[in-house]
C-alpha cells in the first residue's frame, strides 16, 4: 500500500540526488524524496530543507519559479536555492538577496515611482485615468494658486491688516457674501439637475470658465473697496455655483474610471489628489509672494500679471482632462452617435470613440446638423407638417413611440425641418433605442434624396399623395430595420461596456404622451 506525502513545493518541480539541476532536468521533472512535514499553525514564505528535504549539497544555481507576486507596488518572484524558498525582486537576477541591484539609482527611482503611483492611482482603473490625473494636476495647481492670490486681494480690500479696519464690519461682510453664495448654489443646482447627467462635460467646463471669471472679480476688489460686498457676493455666488456643479458631476466622472466597481477607492484617491495638488498651488502662490514682498508696487500688480496666465493654464488643464473622461452612460446625443455609426459603418463604437466625437460641445448642436433628431413633443408654435398629422393618426395602443416630421426655427427667420421622436408613458430604454435607431435610418434615407424632400417641404401642408405614401413606406421600412437589428445592436453595446439599461434624458426630452382609446 502506497502512502502519499505532503510536498510544500509544486509537484512539477522536484530535485534528485545529488542535487544537480539543469534546464534539461527541469523539463523532465526529476524526482526527489520528502519526509512528512510537521504540521504547524504558523504561515511562512520560507521552507527549510531540514524540515522536509533530504540533507545534501544545494544546487549549483538558484531556480526561479514561474510565480510572481505583486504587493504594495513591488514585484517579486519566488526562488528556490536548494535550502529555502525566498521572494526576490523580479529584476534582481538570480541572487538570493532582494536588494542586490546592478543600478541602485535606477532601482530607487523605480521604487519611488511605484510608491507615488500606488499613493495617487487606484488599483483597477481604465487605461486613460493616468492622463486625466496629469491634466488634473495642472488644473488644480494653478486654480489653487489663483484662489490664494484672490483671497489676499479681498483681505486688502476689506482692510484686514490696517488699523482703520473694523473687525465686526469685516466679519459681517464676509458672512453675508458666503450666505448669498450658498443660497444661489442651492437654487442653481436644483434648476439644472438633469443637465448634470445629459451634458456633463459641457456643464463642467462652462462652470470652470465661470469660476475663473469669479476669481478675476475678486482680484479687482482692492480697487473698489466701497463696493466690496457687491463684488465679493457676485464672485462668491459664481464660485458656489461652480463648486456645486463640480461636486454633482464628480461621481459620474469617477464611475467612468472604476472598471471593477471600486467607486469608493477612486473617489478616495481623487480627494488625495485634490489635497496634494492644491497644496502645490499654495506653495506656488507663497513663492510668488515671497519674491515680491519687498516691492509694494510689484505686490499690488502681481495678481493682474499672473491672472491671465494661471487662468489659461487652469482652463487648459480642465479641457484636456475632460477629453480623457469616457462616459459609459447613454444620453440622446451619445446614442445618436452610436446608432448613426452602426447604420453607416456597420459596427458599434467604443465609449472612447464616442467621447472623441462628442467632445465638450460648448454650444448646443440642436438645429445645426441637417435634419436633426429631437426627442419630445410637437411644437405648436411652429408650422406642423402634414406628415406629422398622418403619423399621429396612425398611432395604435401597441406603440410606445411614434416618429413624425419636425419643424423649428433656426435663428430668427430661417425655418428648417427635422425628425421628432415622441415617447409614450412607460417606454423603456430598449424602446428609446429602437425609436432612435428608426429615426436615424429615416434621416439617412432622406439625406440620400435631400433635394426631393426639401422641394416638397416648401409646399407646407400641400404635400402630394405620392410623397405621403413615400413617407409611410419609409417609416415601415425603418421599423423593419430597427426590429431586425435593434436587439443585436443592444447586445454589442452591452459587450463594449455601455450602460444599456437606462437612457438619460433632459427635462424637455422626458415629456411623454399617453394613448387614449376612442370611446
Amino acid at each position: 500500500m502506497q502512502t502519499t506525502s505532503f510536498n510544500p513545493l509544486s509537484n512539477s518541480l522536484q530535485f534528485p540526488p545529488p542535487w544537480i539541476l539543469s534546464e534539461t532536468h527541469l523539463a523532465n521533472t526529476p524526482r526527489f524524496s520528502f519526509r512528512p512535514p510537521t504540521v504547524t499553525t504558523s504561515l511562512r514564505t520560507c521552507y527549510r530543507a531540514d524540515e522536509g528535504v533530504d540533507d545534501g549539497p544545494g544546487p549549483s544555481s538558484p531556480v526561479r519559479l514561474p510565480l510572481v507576486l505583486r504587493r504594495s507596488g513591488r514585484v517579486s518572484q519566488y526562488v528556490w536555492d536548494g535550502f529555502s524558498l525566498q521572494l526576490v525582486g523580479f529584476d534582481a537576477g538570480a541572487s538570493s538577496v532582494s536588494f542586490d541591484f546592478g543600478d541602485g539609482f535606477r532601482t530607487f527611482y523605480r521604487a519611488c515611482s511605484l510608491a507615488v503611483k500606488d499613493f495617487f492611482i487606484p488599483k483597477n482603473v481604465s487605461e486613460h485615468y493616468v492622463f486625466y490625473v496629469k491634466w488634473k494636476l495642472l488644473h488644480r495647481v494653478f486654480s489653487s494658486a489663483l484662489q490664494v492670490i484672490a483671497t489676499q486681494a479681498m483681505f486688502r480690500a476689506i482692510g484686514v491688516g490696517h488699523s482703520r479696519s473694523l473687525a465686526s464690519a469685516a466679519a459681517l461682510n464676509w458672512v453675508l457674501k458666503d450666505g448669498l453664495g450658498r443660497l444661489s448654489r442651492c437654487l442653481f443646482t436644483a434648476s439644472i439637475a438633469s443637465a448634470f447627467d445629459t451634458n456633463l462635460k459641457r456643464v463642467r467646463f462652462s462652470t470652470a470658465v465661470l469660476f475663473s471669471l469669479s476669481i478675476g472679480v475678486e482680484l479687482v476688489t482692492p480697487a473698489f473697496p466701497q463696493y466690496f460686498l457687491l463684488l465679493a457676493s457676485i464672485a462668491n455666488i459664481v464660485k458656489q455655483i461652480s463648486l456645486g456643479c463640480y461636486l454633482s458631476t464628480a461621481s459620474a466622472v469617477h464611475r467612468s474610471f472604476a472598471v471593477a466597481d471600486n467607486l469608493g477607492e477612486v473617489s478616495a484617491k481623487a480627494q488625495i489628489q485634490s489635497v496634494c495638488f492644491d497644496n502645490l498651488g499654495l506653495v506656488l502662490a507663497a513663492f510668488l509672494n515671497f519674491l515680491s514682498k519687498n516691492d509694494q508696487r510689484l505686490q499690488a500688480a502681481l495678481p493682474f500679471v499672473v491672472y491671465p496666465i494661471f487662468a489659461a493654464m487652469d482652463l487648459f488643464g480642465t479641457y484636456q482632462g475632460l477629453k480623457h473622461v469616457h462616459l459609459q452612460t447613454l444620453t440622446k446625443d451619445r446614442l445618436e452617435i452610436i446608432l448613426s455609426n452602426w447604420i453607416e459603418r456597420g459596427y458599434v463604437p467604443t465609449p472612447a470613440e464616442v467621447s472623441e466625437r462628442e467632445g465638450i460641445d460648448l454650444s448646443c448642436r440642436q438645429g445645426k446638423d441637417s435634419w436633426p433628431i429631437r426627442i419630445g413633443c410637437l411644437n405648436l408654435e411652429s408650422h406642423v407638417p402634414k406628415l406629422s398629422i398622418l403619423a399621429m393618426r396612425s398611432v395604435c395602443s401597441q406603440d410606445y413611440y411614434f416618429i413624425c416630421m419636425d419643424a423649428f426655427c433656426r435663428g430668427l427667420t430661417t425655418n428648417t425641418h427635422g425628425i421628432l421622436l415622441c415617447l409614450r408613458e412607460g417606454a423603456r430604454a430598449a424602446d428609446i433605442c429602437m425609436g432612435l435607431l428608426q429615426a436615424c435610418y429615416i434621416r439617412k434615407t432622406i439625406l440620400s434624396n435631400r433635394r426631393i424632400w426639401e422641394e416638397e417641404i416648401v409646399k407646407g401642408n400641400e404635400f402630394s399623395d405620392a410623397m405621403g405614401k413615400e413617407w409611410i413606406n419609409l417609416v415601415e421600412d425603418s421599423k423593419k430595420y430597427a426590429e431586425e437589428n435593434g436587439c443585436f445592436v443592444l447586445q454589442q453595446m452591452s459587450s463594449l461596456g455601455w450602460a444599456v439599461k437606462n437612457v438619460l434624458l433632459s427635462t424637455n426630452e422626458q415629456i411623454r404622451y399617453s394613448f387614449v382609446d376612442d370611446p
